[in-house]
């Protein structure tokens, strides 16, 4: 018996794995050897490409295509249309299968709708990319980036709220109440 929930319209192609308690939603396709972790949420059409791996309590919202290249740990939110890339210059008439570029999206890191990620960078623990937002370089660990091109605007919590650190580099996050240090351009949460 499964252990996951695949609705009927869903198709899971040979040598996929899926972890415990993951549901995919209509219209979704998962194509081979890709790896998708326990309590996952796999949205209305959603194409996850050969051996992508996806952590545990990945989240990926309507409409969102995850090719090969991109490995995204635990925790991650993926909003609806947002967009990977795997090849830096594509060409119609140009094959470049071998050449895919990684991306990796780190612990629990959120990209909002309709962002996009150009391929071969980092997306830190915790990031926040804001909707639209197009990212062309790495991310750091709790960095709040909008725009086109992405520009970092701030920090955030892992909670999802903005930081305001004091003179000391101190900030704590409104939700939690857990105290972050800002220190030569890095976020550290401390308790």
């Amino acid at each position: 018996m499964k252990e996951y929930f695949a609705h009927t319209t869903a198709v899971i192609d040979e040598g996929c794995k899926i972890g415990k308690g993951t549901k995919i939603w209509h219209f979704s396709h998962l194509m081979p050897n890709s790896i998708i972790g326990e309590n996952c949420n796999i949205g209305q059409n959603v194409v996850i490409s050969p051996e992508v791996i996806l952590g545990q309590n990945v989240k990926v919202q309507n409409n969102v295509s995850i090719y090969s290249g991109v490995l995204c740990e635990d925790d991650v939110f993926l909003g609806p249309s947002m967009v990977f890339t795997n090849v830096i210059n594509p060409r119609s008439a140009v094959v470049r299968r071998g050449e895919y570029s990684k991306t990796l999206v780190k612990k629990g890191a959120s990209i909002g709708a309709n962002a996009t990620i150009v391929c071969g960078n980092t997306i830190g623990e915790y990031a926040f990319i804001g909707a639209g937002a197009v990212v062309t370089k790495e991310v750091l660990p709790y960095a709040l980036v909008v725009g086109n091109p992405s520009k970092q605007i701030g920090w955030i919590s892992e909670f999802g709220h903005r930081l305001e650190f004091d003179e000391k580099g101190f900030a704590t996050c409104l939700e939690s109440k857990e105290i972050y240090q800002l220190k030569d351009n890095k976020v550290e949460k401390i308790v």
